[in-house]
């Protein structure tokens, strides 16, 4: 069943992966979650804070994404930390598993969003950029800064 209709509502991305990782290819995925995590992650309560994606025993897995117990949950609370299981096709899991095998290359979450009522999480293969590649892309972020500056000074 396609929901195309349906817009995404975004609710975290992974700012940091931009900067610090060069992006091959982007995949959406399901995430596994318990009881009250969808209600912390509707508040916003969420971070990708050092997090990354692992495989175990051909399943894939979020490591160190932070889901902060909900206030009203009580009891039935989860573990912040725990690892989430991501839900993909079996064919892409074998591949991508196939690929961060590959010395390099890594998965990582780029961002949690709504789907209708679906959560879905777009993950990427990527990999990990030099530091000089990072001074590079800050060089010319400022390039371009001082461009703009230099423009609107000179039509305004």
């Amino acid at each position: 069943m396609e929901n195309n209709g349906e817009e995404k509502k975004i609710i975290l991305k992974n700012k940091k992966a931009y900067f610090d990782y060069t992006i091959l290819e982007t995949y959406e995925a399901g995430v596994e979650l318990k009881g009250t995590e969808i209600k912390s992650i509707r508040q916003g309560r969420t971070s990708f804070k050092d997090s990354y994606i692992d495989a175990r025993k051909g399943e894939l897995y979020v490591i160190n994404w932070n889901i902060s117990p909900y206030e009203k949950g009580g009891y039935t609370n989860h573990d912040p930390e725990r690892p989430k299981k991501l839900l993909l096709h079996k064919k892409e899991i074998k591949r991508l598993i196939g690929k961060i095998s590959q010395k390099g290359l890594t998965l990582i979450p780029l961002s949690i969003y709504l789907k209708g009522k679906y959560l879905k999480m777009e993950i990427a293969l990527a990999t990990g950029k030099k530091k000089f590649d990072k001074r590079e892309v800050l060089a010319k972020r400022d390039a371009q800064r001082e461009m703009e500056r230099a423009l609107k000074r000179h039509y305004h």
